[in-house]
Formats: C-alpha cells, structure tokens, sequence
C-alpha cells in the first residue's frame, strides 16, 4: 500500500513528562489519509503535546503511534528521520531566525528532502525562489519574498510559516494555533487555502485551533481535548453547545471573575445530528 493511503493511529497512547506531569493518557485515535480534523479544548488540554507526539519529536509513554503506515519509534534514525521529512508542523508562534529573509524560509521546507549539500548552497543562495514565490502567492505573500522575517507582523510570519510546509508538501500537516495572530477575516481565508491544499494533494490534515467558530465552519471533524483525554470525535455539525460548554467549564468561570482570561465565544445554535 502506498505511503499516501495511510493516515495516522493512536492506540491508548500516552505522554508523560520527565518532571511527572501526565500531558496525555489513553488516546485513541485513527484518522483516514486525506482527512481534515481540527482539535479544540481549553488552555493546557494538551493540544500541543498531541501534536508533537503525532510529529514524532516527542515518544509515547505507552501505548502505540502509527504515522503514515509505520512505526516511527520502532525505525532506525535515519528511516525515522525519513519520515518527519514527510510531515510538516506548523508550530505555535513563529519560529523563523529573525534575520533571515523569506525566501530562505519558505525553501527550508525542503531541507529534510534534499541533500546535505544542496541544503547548505540553498541556505547561501535561494535555489528555487519561483518555487517559494508561488507558495508565498497562496498566501497574498508574494510580494514579501525578499523581506527578512523581523520586517514581518505576526500574522505575516504565520503565513510565511504556513508557505514553507505548502512549499515542503508533506504526507501530513499538523497546525498549533496557525492562525492566532490573524484577524478573523485573514484567519478564515488561510484555513480555506490550508484545507484546499489538503484536499487537492490527499494530505492529513490536524489543527489545534481556540476559536471554536473557526473550527466548526472549517472542519467536518473535530477532536475536543481536556486534561490530556479525548472528551468528544465527531462531525462538527454534532456538536451542541452543550458539548462546548462542558469542554470549555472552568476557562468559562475563570473568564468570568478575571478580565485577562479570554474563554472562547461558544456559538449559541448548532446544528444536530
């Protein structure tokens, strides 16, 4: 079976941290290739950690991890290495060098892919800027291709962040908080191109997003995250405000005895299976 027919799969995997902390317990999950989800949940759910154990940069405590029809930890290095070539992560806040400009960001996407040598002469002088240009484009970049990345907003950074993962054109595409930088406008139009992409090259899709309304009128499937458990997997149009509510208790108290705590706006009708 060919790489792009396999998705990804949990089997009561956990993640517990060195210091004792339990980030994940007993997940199970199995998403087809191809298939788009949004993960939602209140502060500390565990919404990153998940993503970074389907990354395979973090290893599972227990329990078993399937990415793309393999085992990651069960790999040598190099094969395992082989793999996250095949998986692009678009993590939360920008981790772009300051100094470094666009171009040189987006091609990096490619740097798992290509050999050591071409890495290095492309970090010195841009191999494919046409290719960069017409990632940047799917994001109204185009015209930053030259800019360094400290010239950037917030948001401009995340595009050029998502860009270089367009550009990389991996098996799996797995986003922290892609658009939290973003108006709700811009938010909106660079999920639609993040699903579109996903949709036309048959790539997995997994996104942890706060704003529920965005999530709900992205995504067929939505994954609601607490405590490191997977409190609900289901179509978006079967979940209830109800559902959300409970997802979101104690953020929702605390929004409403302190002012800097920002519970998600929970969306008065849904409509039911």
């Amino acid at each position: 079976m060919s790489p792009r027919q396999h998705g990804l799969r949990l089997s009561d995997a956990g993640l517990t941290y060195a210091d004792g902390q339990v980030a994940l317990s007993g997940l199970n999950l199995s998403v087809a290739a191809g298939e788009s989800i949004a993960i939602i949940g209140p502060s500390g759910a565990g919404k990153t950690s998940l993503l970074h154990l389907l990354a395979s940069h973090l290893r599972p405590s227990s329990g078993q991890v399937e990415l793309l029809g393999q085992a990651p930890w069960a790999l040598p290095g190099w094969q395992r290495q082989q793999l996250r070539s095949q998986i692009g992560l678009i993590q939360q806040g920008s981790a772009l060098p300051a100094r470094q400009r666009v171009v040189t960001a987006v091609l990096a996407g490619k740097l798992g892919q290509w050999s050591m040598g071409k890495s290095l002469l492309s970090l010195v002088y841009p191999l494919d800027p046409e290719g960069a240009a017409a990632a940047l484009a799917q994001l109204d970049l185009a015209d930053k291709l030259y800019q360094r990345c400290d010239q950037l907003s917030g948001g401009q950074l995340q595009r050029v962040a998502i860009a270089r993962v367009l550009y990389q054109q991996p098996q799996l595409i797995l986003a922290d908080e892609p658009v939290s930088a973003m108006d709700p406008l811009l938010a909106s139009h660079t999920l639609g191109v993040l699903n579109e992409y996903a949709q036309q090259h048959a790539c997995t899709l997994l996104a942890s997003l706060h704003a529920v309304d965005l999530a709900l009128a992205h995504f067929s499937r939505v994954l609601g995250l607490r405590d490191g458990r997977i409190v609900f997997d289901q179509p978006a149009r079967c979940i209830s405000p109800a559902d959300l509510t409970a997802l979101y208790a104690n953020e929702q108290l605390q929004a409403a005895h302190s002012p800097a705590v920002v519970a998600p706006s929970i969306p008065r009708q849904v409509p039911r299976c």
